[in-house]
């Protein structure tokens, strides 16, 4: 176990610095004031070039000769998971070879080719399906390895795919979290401890990427009772858009790819183009995975003015229904994160201290989050994880449960529901 987790923590370094990059290019190219709208216009037009380059780069690639790479890559492992055995034993090659190592790096120079264009997704699927392929290439290759050998390939998968998410992140419980509810809830309570062991050996060498953490001095404490009917405000508003993004997001999908395939290089430009106007429009704060303003919302400042919603909500759309290689957890706790800035309008919130903003913050992260992705304890865990309030732990799985149960009415099927679904049909 102390092997794998060095190996999934290793094989997660690549991922880690080419988000870290894309950060570091986006305040390069686009130095955000207080993360306002202060960039020169010159230093726009060249960042709204970039953007339009890699992008296209991109999408020409991931739907032509890196067409394997295309998308997060737990879909997949999920249907692994939860189809009968029929059916299992009928697809699992062709599954499995979307997990694969080599299926893995066709992955990789798309993934770098999404952070440098700035496009918002993040690298939470992406380290998922790496953990779950790497240790399913050493269950095939080396079926007598101890650890792994008297496992099925479902729960080797699943535990993979849990740790290289906890490992990428530092936090071995939210890998177990994320493997018990989306991943294996098939699979169940053998992945706890395998998961446990690899994802904290993994996050020992790696980084703290996507940890805004607090700003130094700043204590939160206990929400105070004047902020809770702002919190069910919050939360009622993230449970609405959380289960509209999805809603609106399978569909969008479908027409997109129909798009892409009968128009490829018309609708490349398309999308190119609109995500380098959502990029100028929104001065640089739709690009990446929002993690510039999820860190600020969390801190109690302002993640961008009440239009970077809109302008960053649209990126989303545009970039995962394209087929980024990424995820929608950072994206969708940005926009949640982003609701108290809507309110500041209300003179009752514009007054409110930083701690309870950054409160406010974390609760509408975890608000859309869990209605979007259906998780409520992985997705309450998450925020904690980027947080780190011990005090608001109760509050977010107050509001987690809350969200996903109203949101699971409005949304419908998940987004990894439908896309494992798709694969199992």
């Amino acid at each position: 176990m102390l092997a794998l987790g060095l190996l999934i923590g290793f094989a997660e370094w690549p991922y880690q610095a080419i988000s870290e990059m894309g950060f570091k290019l986006q305040r390069h190219l686009w130095p955000l004031d207080g993360l306002g709208l202060a960039t020169p216009s010159s230093m726009q037009t060249y960042g709204a070039l970039v953007v339009f380059t890699f992008t296209t780069a991109l999408l020409s690639l991931s739907w032509g000769p890196l067409a394997a790479g295309r998308g997060g890559g737990v879909a997949p492992l999920i249907a692994l998971d939860r189809s009968h055995e029929a059916l299992r034993t009928e697809r699992e090659t062709e599954w499995l070879d979307k997990l694969s190592l080599r299926t893995q790096l066709s992955r990789l120079p798309l993934v770098l080719l999404t952070h440098l264009g700035g496009l918002s997704v993040g690298v939470e699927s992406p380290s998922a399906s790496l953990g779950a392929g790497a240790l399913l290439a050493i269950r095939r290759r080396w079926p007598q390895f101890t650890p792994l050998a008297s496992m099925p390939l479902p729960l080797v998968g699943v535990i993979g795919g849990a740790a290289g998410l906890g490992a990428a992140f530092r936090s071995p419980l939210l890998g177990v979290a994320y493997g018990l509810e989306e991943l294996g809830r098939r699979s169940g309570l053998p992945l706890m401890v395998p998961t446990l062991l690899i994802a904290a050996v993994g996050a020992l060498i790696n980084t703290g990427l996507g940890q805004p953490g607090r700003l130094p001095g700043l204590q939160l404490g206990p929400i105070e009772p004047m902020l809770w009917p702002w919190a069910v405000l919050v939360t009622a508003i993230g449970a609405a858009l959380g289960a509209a993004f999805v809603r609106i997001l399978i569909p969008f999908t479908a027409l997109m790819q129909q798009g892409l395939k009968r128009h490829r290089s018309i609708a490349i430009l398309c999308i190119a183009s609109l995500l380098s106007l959502l990029a100028l429009l929104s001065g640089g704060l739709s690009l990446n995975d929002g993690s510039l303003s999820l860190a600020a919302a969390l801190q109690g400042s302002s993640g961008g003015p009440p239009q970077t919603l809109l302008w960053r909500w649209l990126a989303s759309l545009l970039s995962i229904a394209a087929g980024a290689p990424g995820g929608l957890m950072h994206d969708v706790m940005t926009l949640g994160s982003l609701i108290p800035g809507l309110l500041r309008c209300l003179p009752a919130v514009a007054d409110l201290p930083p701690a309870a903003l950054a409160q406010l913050g974390a609760i509408g992260a975890t608000a859309l989050f869990a209605a979007a992705n259906g998780t409520p304890l992985f997705c309450a865990l998450f925020v904690f994880t980027l947080q780190g309030d011990p005090q608001l732990l109760g509050p977010l799985l107050l509001v987690s449960a809350l969200s996903e149960a109203i949101g699971s009415r409005m949304r419908g099927e998940g987004w990894n529901e439908h896309l494992s679904s798709a694969l199992m049909s």
